[in-house]
């Protein structure tokens, strides 16, 4: 019997604008200072069961699989959604996917941008749930709170008068939405109310059968999106029409509040979902004056602060209280108390169709990245970095022509027809309407300063004849 785990990794993160943005949110970055983003630490935290499923957004395929690789993991299935519909059909497809690699496997259900401290506690608490999940149970992990908390659901359970030693799973009476302070703090002091985890463990034709008894169609369209699936590189491209008819419902929705085999294993191990900035300051390391700085950041007479760059130096003064975080195209400076409106602020970026909601400054893709490093009404300058061996695809201008100067390593230029080398400090010329494309021979990035130059320098203006990542 398999034991998968299965990493869902298509949430935006948008509480934690201006850091996290829809093209490359909180999962894929490191928030809490290790070694790795928060996809890999979720990775690495169940490297030790078989090689994972993961279900992300179209969108962010590339990311994915690059980070996955770059710790040397290769997932078993990487599942695309063309468009959200929530937990319940995620799981879903994965589950459907886990039954072709053996039809009586269980499946571990992680988001991808949780933070867990103790791995030993997490993974006694995971091999106590997988033993009652080849029960025909459905497992969810119940977080022990340690305070009073307003931004999550809770589950009561049904706990022995006289309980034993050692992890056990027992019964959920139900489950809470978020309740307001007194309500939390009587949770609290019963002892038999836990946060909601939205981490679960169960077998994948257990969760199929549930699902089917409480919406059947999310099932058929999940089973139709698979079916009409098409294998794309690394990545499972589901059936868009089919999946986008799929009913939108969260697994607590559709199958965790209906089924009656449902129970809570507890975990203790420092959990934090980093859903704000108040909750990435509360895990941060902090100094004297309980300030937590990322990057160059000088604090005077300032306490209770959140001060996150990566840029440039940051000085602050007199201050209590405060979130600060800097990127190079956009500055958030908000009340501690307050700081969960930045969603407010988010609702306004979408209003005004602000490129700042997508994408940051540097803006990846498969081949490398690029930077905006300066721009006029009829120019653009930006810092290209190929990746060693990659290739951007075969493509033309209408608007604009390019002059790339080669700043380290060497280039294959094609133009037209023609191929040529490009060596450090020199340069080359590509005019408007011209065929042509850019490779990295090496094995070191390769990186270049390319000028636009025209009456139109949006990145809508490429027509691609080839690429080698399959994009049109």
């Amino acid at each position: 019997m398999l034991i998968i785990p299965v990493v869902l990794s298509g949430g935006s993160g948008t509480r934690l604008w201006p850091l996290s943005r829809k093209q490359y949110p909180k999962q894929l970055l490191n928030l809490a200072g290790g070694a790795y983003t928060m996809l890999q630490e979720t990775v690495v935290r169940v490297g030790h069961l078989t090689n994972p499923i993961i279900v992300c957004n179209e969108d962010h395929r590339f990311k994915v699989a690059e980070q996955c690789h770059s710790i040397g993991n290769t997932p078993s299935a990487i599942i695309l959604e063309p468009v959200g519909r929530n937990t319940a059909p995620a799981i879903a497809l994965a589950a459907l996917e886990a039954q072709k690699q053996d039809p009586d496997a269980i499946v571990a259900i992680f988001p991808a941008d949780h933070i867990i401290d103790d791995q030993n506690a997490f993974e006694a608490a995971l091999n106590c749930a997988i033993a009652t999940a080849k029960e025909n149970k459905l497992v969810t992990f119940g977080i022990v709170a340690d305070k009073p908390e307003t931004g999550y659901g809770y589950l009561k359970v049904s706990l022995p008068e006289h309980p034993g030693n050692g992890l056990m799973a027992h019964p959920v009476e139900k489950f809470v939405e978020k309740p307001d302070l007194e309500t939390a703090r009587r949770y609290i002091d019963s002892g038999d109310y836990y946060w909601n985890s939205g981490m679960f463990v169960f077998k994948a034709s257990v969760y199929l059968d549930a699902l089917k008894k409480a919406n059947p169609e999310i099932v058929n369209c999940c089973v139709e999106a698979l079916d009409k699936a098409q294998q794309d590189l690394d990545f499972v491209r589901v059936d868009q029409a089919s999946f986008a008819a799929c009913p939108d419902d969260s697994i607590d929705y559709a199958v965790m509040e209906r089924a009656e085999n449902v129970v809570a294993v507890a975990l203790d191990a420092g959990w934090n979902d980093v859903g704000s900035w108040s909750s990435l300051w509360e895990i941060a390391h902090k100094d004297e004056q309980n300030n937590a700085l990322v990057g160059d950041v000088i604090a005077i007479n300032s306490r209770n602060n959140l001060v996150h760059n990566t840029h440039k130096l940051v000085s602050i003064i007199g201050l209590e209280n405060v979130v600060i975080v800097d990127t190079p195209d956009a500055l958030l400076v908000a009340d501690k108390n307050q700081i969960q409106d930045v969603k407010l602020v988010v609702k306004e970026l979408k209003k005004r169709n602000r490129p700042e909601l997508m994408e940051h400054r540097e803006v990846h893709r498969p081949w490398g990245c690029y930077d905006l490093i300066g721009e006029g009404s009829r120019y653009q300058v930006k810092r290209i970095t190929v990746k060693p061996g990659a290739s951007l695809s075969l493509q033309m201008h209408y608007h604009r022509t390019e002059h790339w100067v080669v700043v380290s390593g060497t280039a294959i230029v094609q133009i037209g027809e023609t191929q040529q080398v490009v060596s450090e400090n020199q340069s080359v010329f590509i005019p408007i309407a011209k065929k042509h494309r850019l490779q990295n021979p090496g094995k070191l990035p390769l990186e270049l300063i390319e000028v636009q130059s025209g009456s139109y320098l949006g990145e809508d203006d490429i027509v691609r004849f080839e690429d080698q990542f399959g994009r049109c």
